[in-house]
């Protein structure tokens, strides 16, 4: 994740903005900083004159390796001290194909803030020629002539602009200090583009951040450039062909309608919003399983909590009983009751935050199996062992033992009930990438869910098969965005 810096020539005189600038005689003195994080620069100094403060804010930039925007290439690509009649030739090229519609005899000048243009007409030629000239704002003029269409690309200082211009251009400023830079570059190098969904905040995340590292590599052996990013830069989820998400999902929360969002743009997304639906919900799960005979505890479904109610429940199942709240993840809302009195009391305090409770029968293992399962084959195997002096893999009481210890096999040394199991519960949910967690007694195995989203961790998930399992989900995706056709 990047720190935006925005740098002018001058504080004075200019029109208050919401985003934390500075000039350029503060970026001149107070950095590069120790310990800083990455930092991206947006440059909005005039860049007319040679060797001018908006020429060396950017200059500097790249010789502190801050992420610079626009770079010196840039600068001297469209300026007229570098070579006057480069401009209007290299936009020749980039704009013909965009602009026989739209041009008639009159010539035509625009402004573009970051790749976009307010005249719906030129939208498509503004985002082009910033891949090209990627620079906070561009002049554009487009001149027809008998035989041809050109335009003359120049960059502008934020000084240039004009009271109206403004508050469409710190709008198109604050939604890009949100977003992810691309490098327009790597379009050359790579066919596609994916979206790492991840939150830095997050106590559990699915993949920890070596993880994350290893999968950026393997999405590139397979022609993908992929980058993180965190929800408030997910605006232009669009931009890119995939989506990954390695936050913690939830119906009713921003991964969900981001996934949805995704799909409708036509990205290949991982996990789907379909997954996340049917994962998050142990419901439409235990339901699914009784139905398509997945072996899995005994299970019901209560909606009160009324005394008649807790003596069937005591009756049917016997103590303990286990108590699972419909949307949880990670160990939680889930709770092992032990006499009628506890029952009541807990039945009672989560009827509050959910109108069904889930009710299980309690099954004792010392692990629980987790087999990863991608588009219906089983890639990997973990046995997660319960924490110390605790009933489940997570004890959010503990400080010291908040998990147990695990075990990472082959899938060939799995028991084949485990691996059938697995395969067939996840069938249910769809074709992504899920984490089935089975229990096993002797020869009977047990599903207790399917996980969208599972846990990926470097020297955990991927102990036995290494770099190959991220390059095995890597190829997947790419497998899918062949077969999407573009």
């Amino acid at each position: 994740m990047y720190k935006s810096l925005v740098v002018v020539d001058k504080l004075d005189d200019l029109p208050e903005m919401d985003e934390n600038i500075i000039d350029f005689a503060q970026y001149l003195a107070d950095y590069p900083k120790a310990g800083e994080p990455k930092t991206r620069v947006i440059n909005l100094c005039n860049t007319s004159l040679y060797l001018s403060e908006g020429y060396y804010c950017s200059l500097l930039a790249e010789a502190r390796q801050h992420k610079v925007l626009p770079s010196v290439n840039c600068i001297n690509d469209l300026t007229p001290f570098n070579r006057p009649d480069s401009m209007e030739k290299a936009g020749l090229t980039l704009a013909t194909s965009f602009l026989a519609k739209q041009v008639d005899k009159t010539e035509v000048e625009l402004l573009v803030f970051f790749g976009w243009s307010e005249n719906e007409s030129f939208k498509k030629l503004a985002k082009h020629v910033f891949e090209r000239y990627p620079a906070p704002i561009l002049r554009l003029r487009i001149k027809p002539s008998d035989n041809s269409i050109s335009v003359l690309v120049s960059i502008v200082g934020c000084n240039e602009l004009d009271g109206k211009s403004w508050p469409l251009f710190t709008q198109r400023l604050k939604d890009y200090t949100q977003s992810t830079w691309r490098n327009h570059y790597n379009k050359k190098k790579f066919r596609w583009d994916m979206a790492i969904l991840v939150n830095e905040q997050e106590k559990t995340p699915p993949s920890d951040h070596k993880a994350l590292k290893n999968f950026i590599k393997a999405a590139e052996q397979v022609g993908i450039h992929a980058e993180l990013i965190n929800a408030k830069q997910a605006a232009n989820i669009s931009h890119y062909d995939a989506l990954f998400i390695r936050e913690t999902t939830a119906i009713d929360h921003h991964t969900y309608r981001l996934a949805r969002k995704a799909e409708q743009d036509g990205l290949v997304v991982m996990d789907d919003a379909q997954s996340i639906l049917r994962c998050c919900n142990k419901v439409f799960l235990h339901d699914a399983f009784s139905y398509n005979k997945v072996p899995a505890p005994k299970s019901s479904f209560v909606s009160n909590a009324d005394d008649k109610t807790c003596e069937k429940l005591a009756a049917e199942f016997g103590y303990p009983i286990v108590l699972k709240l419909p949307e949880s993840s990670f160990s939680m809302g889930v709770f092992k009751v032990e006499n009628l009195a506890e029952l009541k009391l807990k039945l009672t305090e989560m009827l509050t935050k959910s109108a069904l409770v889930l009710v299980q029968e309690y099954i004792y293992t010392d692990f629980d199996w987790r087999i990863g399962v991608l588009n219906g084959r089983a890639i990997y195997a973990c046995r997660y062992f319960m924490a110390r002096n605790h009933w489940q893999i997570y004890n959010h009481g503990s400080k010291a033992h908040f998990s147990g210890d695990f075990e990472t096999l082959p899938t060939f040394e799995v028991p084949k009930p485990v691996l059938d199991a697995a395969v067939k519960a996840s069938a249910i949910v769809g074709k992504g990438l899920y984490g089935v967690d089975i229990k096993q007694v002797n020869n009977q195995v047990y599903v207790i869910e399917v996980n969208d989203n599972p846990s990926l961790e470097a020297k955990v998930e991927d102990l036995y098969l290494g770099k190959e399992l991220y390059m095995i989900i890597m190829q997947e995706f790419a497998n899918r965005l062949e077969a999407r056709g573009r």
